[in-house]
């Protein structure tokens, strides 16, 4: 039986201001207006004849996650939440593990993985469906199944795979050797030498013989997944790990863990318009170009400008007389990098980092379980936010010690409880929330429910919340 993994565990922190700690590329819809990237991944599973997918992300993104597979009409999906990211190996280890509990007898034998990265973009579907049908029969014979991209450039944000010996008639390769990312020389070589594939980080074996082989080169990985699982516990639609077991796993990648060290390597060449969507240029590539050169996203204006990637989120963006320029603007950070320095992006966020910024974590519109609120502005004692409840969700009942608050309904219907009174608020109408009083708000209409919220006080950090009640199982 075949087994989806999907790995939603990166930050994506070359895709920055867009792709953020808090809500990472893969949640977002870089490629289709309707779909976020881990939607595209899992859309793309229509037509195997597989399991329900296990769907692997950070706890702090299992709301972003919940909402995004529910909102995948009929899609049945477990999602498993990691404590701390410890790279693929440790993922795909857990995913194995819990593959072969779900099966037994004969079935657990026959258990084939799919692990799937959640924020790559595919455009032939159907020839990655012919992939992935050609390269089961070499997982099932015991081989560890990769899927090489040919390439088409001498790329420097990739891995590469050097061809071995061709197995027999299928088009498939034992693979030779894992190489690193190269420089640009190294690049054009392994482009000229017409044996070098880009390593797409989409992966296809048995259950029992990567964990034969992680056992052989990453035992502590193993021990640690085993114990992790071993203790994990259900809640609401989320399979929790135990994060003390699960926190001193190994640090590593499949590549560097297993796929380098074992003799049973394969390749198969995957044609289908494959990207990993790493870099801006790479979204441009995916995106496509105009006459000029430019990928122009949202509210640009242009004159005079060629080869450039303008994205605007939130307002106008004007360009005049330039070239080879990445700019991306969002509600609380622009971008502006020359396109041979894009790869660099992430020393941009190392630095937010160091400094104690938040820019690099959350956006300024935040999403949570019942909805999301815009951070609109803010002040010495005050702050205004723009709060979305999405139909039939509610925020827990909460109070704070430091924050007084008032809301104005913008549209929709709000219930709201202050104390032990409970009362119904529509447009125009508004309420004060007192400092130290118990409160809770909630959409019982059809539509999503829009306010303005008024912040006041000495401190109006998030974690000014005293919870009482919460539907979603938040301390």
């Amino acid at each position: 039986m075949l087994f989806p993994v999907i790995l939603a565990g990166g930050h994506g922190s070359r895709l920055w201001p867009l792709s953020r700690q808090q809500h990472p590329k893969q949640f977002l819809p870089l490629i289709e207006e309707s779909l976020s990237m881990l939607q595209a991944t899992l859309k793309r599973l229509d037509g195997l004849s597989s399991a329900p997918p296990l769907l692997l992300c950070n706890e702090q993104h299992r709301f972003l996650a919940a909402e995004q597979v529910r909102q995948m009409k009929g899609l049945q999906a477990q999602i498993m939440l990691e404590p701390v990211g410890r790279n693929t190996a440790p993922a795909i280890a857990l995913a194995a593990l819990f593959s072969s509990e779900q099966t037994a007898g004969e079935q657990a034998e026959d258990a084939v993985l799919l692990a799937l990265p959640a924020d790559h973009a595919i455009e032939d579907v159907a020839a990655f469906h012919a992939a992935v049908n050609a390269a089961l029969p070499l997982a099932r014979a015991g081989k560890l199944v990769t899927f090489g991209i040919p390439p088409t450039r001498a790329e420097t944000g990739y891995g590469y795979l050097h061809r071995g010996t061709a197995i027999g008639q299928s088009g498939s390769f034992e693979v030779a050797q894992f190489v690193e990312k190269p420089d640009r020389a190294r690049a054009e070589a392994y482009l000229a030498a017409g044996d070098y594939d880009w390593n797409s980080g989409i992966f296809l074996f048995q259950a029992k013989r990567y964990l034969q082989e992680l056992a052989r080169f990453q035992p502590e990985v193993l021990a640690a997944c085993q114990a992790a699982l071993a203790g994990s516990e259900r809640d609401l639609d989320f399979i929790r790990l135990d994060a003390e077991a699960f926190a001193t796993c190994p640090d590593i990648s499949v590549d560097y863990g297993v796929m380098e060290h074992t003799t049973s390597a394969a390749m198969v060449p995957l044609e289908a318009g494959w990207s990993d969507v790493g870099s801006w240029s790479a979204l441009a590539g995916v995106l496509g170009r105009d006459e000029q050169g430019n990928t122009l996203c949202g509210d640009v204006l242009t004159e005079g400008v060629d080869n450039c990637l303008i994205h605007a989120e939130s307002r106008l963006v004007a360009a005049l007389g330039v070239e080879n320029l990445v700019i991306v603007e969002t509600k609380d950070a622009v971008l502006v990098a020359h396109k041979g320095k894009e790869q660099d992006v992430k020393r941009l966020v190392e630095q937010l980092e160091a400094q104690g910024r938040k820019e690099h974590i959350i956006h300024r519109e935040c999403y949570r379980p019942w909805g999301k609120f815009d951070a609109i502005d803010s002040g010495k004692r005050y702050q205004v936010k723009r709060i979305t409840v999405n139909p039939g969700a509610r925020l827990s009942l909460q109070m704070h010690h430091h924050r007084a608050e008032h809301w104005v309904v913008v549209s929709g219907t709000a219930r709201v409880t202050q104390g032990d009174q409970t009362r119904l608020l529509t447009e125009n109408q508004s309420v004060y929330i007192p400092l130290g009083q118990q409160h809770a708000l909630e959409n019982p209409g059809k539509i999503p429910l829009e306010l303005i919220e008024v912040q006041s006080g000495t401190y109006l950090g998030e974690d000014d919340i005293v919870r009482f009640e919460d539907h979603y199982g938040r301390g």
